[in-house]
């Protein structure tokens, strides 16, 4: 799989909501950035969480929020709502994955500032399991030649890859 590029967390997030979009991200083939759901996310992180936000990138992995907990980092990441939270935690569990590797041990908490929640996630050997056979699943899928199909689901009405999959 030479050539395949590496794994991020936009694409572990992407992977759990449609597989097609993340071919379509490793590609680095843009969705529309003029897209309201795209802009009010960005709107969303942005203004949330001011005194706490320290966007940090490290290497491949671009964490939203990272501060001091008590024991040790605390590394969050910022949804606009809860409707994907599965893609979110395991998003933010491939975090504390790669941190983990690099020698840094870190809590997780998944925020959502409109619901006005937050969700601790905590990488235990079990959902370490899953990120690496999901990290295996995605560098699989960015080898293949062609993307995957596209396939009709609750997810498509709000993507700004909408054009692409069913123009």
């Amino acid at each position: 799989m030479e050539g395949v590029p590496r794994v991020v967390g936009s694409l572990v997030q992407a992977f759990h909501v449609c597989p097609r979009q993340v071919w379509l991200l490793s590609r680095q083939i843009c969705p529309d950035e003029d897209n309201v759901f795209l802009e009010l996310g960005r709107l969303i992180g942005r203004q949330s969480y001011g005194r706490e936000r320290r966007e940090v990138r490290l290497g491949h992995l671009a964490i939203d929020l990272v501060r001091r907990g008590e024991r040790q980092f605390v590394v969050g990441e910022v949804k606009k709502s809860s409707r994907a939270r599965e893609a979110a935690r395991m998003q933010l569990a491939f975090y504390l994955y790669e941190l983990r590797e690099m020698g840094i041990e870190a809590e997780g908490e998944l925020l959502f500032p409109e619901e006005r929640r937050r969700e601790r996630v905590i990488l235990d050997e079990a959902l370490a399991r899953r990120v690496e056979e999901i990290k295996r699943r995605i560098s699989a899928l960015m080898a293949e030649e062609l993307p995957p199909p596209p396939a009709r689901i609750p997810y498509c009405a709000k993507c700004a890859y909408g054009e692409l999959c069913w123009a």
